[in-house]
């Protein structure tokens, strides 16, 4: 017999490899630092309804390997979500998985506490007009959303920052200006610029939908507001009382003791009089819509800070690309005609007044006006063109991308020209004429289509993954700058420099009696009747305005202090003729009197 054993008795051999230890589970720690990459493309991961990692269990033994690769997967760089220790996640499909974040987490008390201090500040300052007053409401509203996405994981990226700041600065505008058409623009752009740093969109349909994503955010934040506040009172009573005893015994020792301190001294009275807002019952229905409006608005922020939806999820298919010829001949026909007209254009653009005329047999002005407005159509629709081109455009290779290049960047460069041409027609016409609103704003929407051309020049360039988000820059920068340089102190400041250079033997009180208390210290330069004709409406409006200091600008303080020392005199009997004799007003009216544009 051997001594070597049976096979029936020989022991199963062990699989290659079966001594080496399975690999640890990661840790909950290393799961919980994870922070969600908001800028990153990519599908969210789904956590399971109602699971929190308090009350989530560890995987069974026969669940393992699932719930390790889920893990691993939700800690993995490229996740553009990632969650917290010990939380099951579930992957879905369609477009709800693309876009939609997993539920936050249980609302915290410092955004609660942020929550409900932009509410009463809404109620407070924002009854009584625009001001300093929507900067005082917009920082614990950024607060909340702060503490919201810290406590959901987020961490703050350059451009969240870059859309956070310049929303910021937009909101100045209503602080230092009257006017009520740069203080609109402003505060529709801080609202955009407020919801792309919430949602962190960086494509066009991200950008585009994104800077209106916060409206999806109102009534999901409402009922997360609602569930938070519930599970917070209920498990911690105790802890509110304390609060609201707190608060009232705090409240009583301001209203006694403020009381008494007015009583003892005029001028602290007077100081916390101005300081502090006037409570009305008659105000009080407004009020409650503000304080509602301000609670809606800073849960909607907090909840798309901690669960922003993914708005970069939506996305466009290209057309489909053409062959070579058919899609660069008609391309290079218009760039012949761009070149055409620009060869013409540049004597009148380089060849001054005189040129103008002996070319055109116009006056400067008219020719000016002849064609402005066909040249902002004309770039406008070649902007159009060059995204339908870039939507068709052939993508085989090396060679497909050269030819793109090579024909739109000479459009892109000729179109450049005929913005220069624009502007440099509308700067006769104002020379000629005055500036006005109308002119004034559409100069800037050419000025801010030249810069969005060379954005594209550059993305040709450096590659376009940051055109979107750069173009959306330039057009919050090119509202911020509009606000800061006061279009009315400029349109003023003009219209009086016309006049004293003797360019314009009288002015167009009619039109400049209606510019807001920005165009006060240009039009105090005029000289007597016509600086009391065109001051004395602002002068109704500034002096007897009992506006509180938060929601007054800087403009209408300044233009108040120059009232003061200088009212304007005479009533006005006198007004009727000035700036109306003779035609060399500055302005061309038409058949009716009024100014056409």
């Amino acid at each position: 017999m051997s001594d070597q054993p049976s096979e029936a008795s020989r022991p199963p051999e062990k699989p290659r490899g079966a001594d080496t230890p399975p690999p640890p589970e990661p840790p909950a720690a290393a799961e919980a630092a994870g922070t969600p990459a908001v800028d990153e493309p990519g599908p969210p991961e789904v956590r399971t309804a109602g699971a929190t990692p308090a009350a989530t269990a560890r995987p069974s033994p026969a669940q393992g390997s699932d719930g390790q690769r889920q893990r691993a997967q939700a800690g993995k760089p490229g996740s553009p979500w990632q969650h917290g220790a010990g939380a099951p996640v579930a992957r879905a499909d369609g477009m709800t998985a693309r876009l939609r974040p997993p539920p936050p987490p249980l609302i915290r008390p410092a955004v609660l506490g942020s929550v409900l201090a932009t509410a009463l500040l809404s109620a407070l300052f924002l009854s009584d007009g625009l001001g300093v007053n929507l900067l005082i409401v917009a920082v614990p509203a950024s607060l909340a959303a702060f503490f919201a996405a810290r406590a959901a994981g987020r961490r703050l990226r350059p451009w969240t920052a870059t859309w956070a700041v310049g929303g910021l600065a937009l909101l100045s505008v209503p602080a230092l200006r009257d006017a009520g058409w740069p203080t609109f623009l402003a505060v529709v752009s801080a609202f955009a610029l407020g919801s792309l740093a919430l949602h962190g969109s960086r494509s066009w349909p991200g950008v585009l939908i994104g800077s209106l994503g916060l409206f999806d955010s109102v009534v999901p934040g409402i009922i997360w507001g609602v569930r938070g506040v519930r599970a917070r009172a209920g498990g911690s009573r105790a802890n509110w009382g304390a609060t609201v005893r707190t608060t009232a015994v705090a409240l009583v020792l301001l209203v006694v003791f403020g009381t008494l301190f007015a009583s003892a001294d005029a001028a602290f009275a007077e100081l916390l009089g101005s300081l502090m807002p006037e409570a009305s019952v008659g105000a009080g229905p407004w009020r409650t819509l503000l304080f509602a409006l301000g609670l809606a608005g800073a849960l909607a922020a907090a909840h798309a800070a901690a669960a922003p939806v993914r708005w970069d999820g939506i996305t466009v298919r290209p057309g489909k690309a053409r062959g070579r010829a058919e899609w660069a001949l008609p391309l290079i026909v218009l760039d012949l005609l761009f070149a055409a007209f620009i060869t013409l254009q540049l004597v009148v653009l380089f060849g001054g007044y005189d040129k103008v005329r002996d070319v055109t047999g116009l006056s400067h002005a008219e020719y000016a006006r002849q064609g402005f407005w066909q040249l902002l159509w004309a770039t406008l629709l070649t902007l159009l063109v060059i995204a339908l081109a870039l939507r068709w455009a052939p993508r085989g290779g090396t060679g497909d991308r050269t030819l793109v290049r090579s024909v739109l960047g000479p459009l892109c460069v000729l179109t450049l020209v005929v913005v220069a041409s624009a502007l440099r027609r509308m700067d006769l016409y104002v020379d000629e004429y005055g500036l006005t609103r109308l002119r004034i704003s559409v100069a800037a929407m050419e000025l801010w289509l030249g810069v969005v051309l060379i954005l594209i020049l550059a993305a040709g360039v450096f590659g376009a993954r940051f055109l979107p988000r750069a173009v959306a820059v330039s057009a919050a920068a090119g509202v911020l700058a509009f606000g800061l340089i006061s279009p009315d102190g400029l349109i003023a400041e003009q219209n009086v420099q016309r006049f004293e250079d003797g360019r314009s033997t009288s002015i167009d009180i009619d039109y400049l009696k209606d510019l807001s208390a920005d165009a006060v210290p240009a039009l105090d330069r005029l000289p007597e009747p016509e600086r009391s004709c065109a001051l004395r409406f602002i002068q109704n409006d500034v002096l007897h305005d009992d506006t509180p200091w938060y929601a007054t600008s800087w403009g209408e303080a300044r233009a108040k202090e120059i009232l003061e020392k200088r009212p304007v005199k005479g009533d006005g009997s006198d007004c009727y003729r000035v700036g109306r004799e003779g035609t060399g007003d500055g302005y061309e009216p038409d058949d009716d009197g009024y100014d056409p544009y």
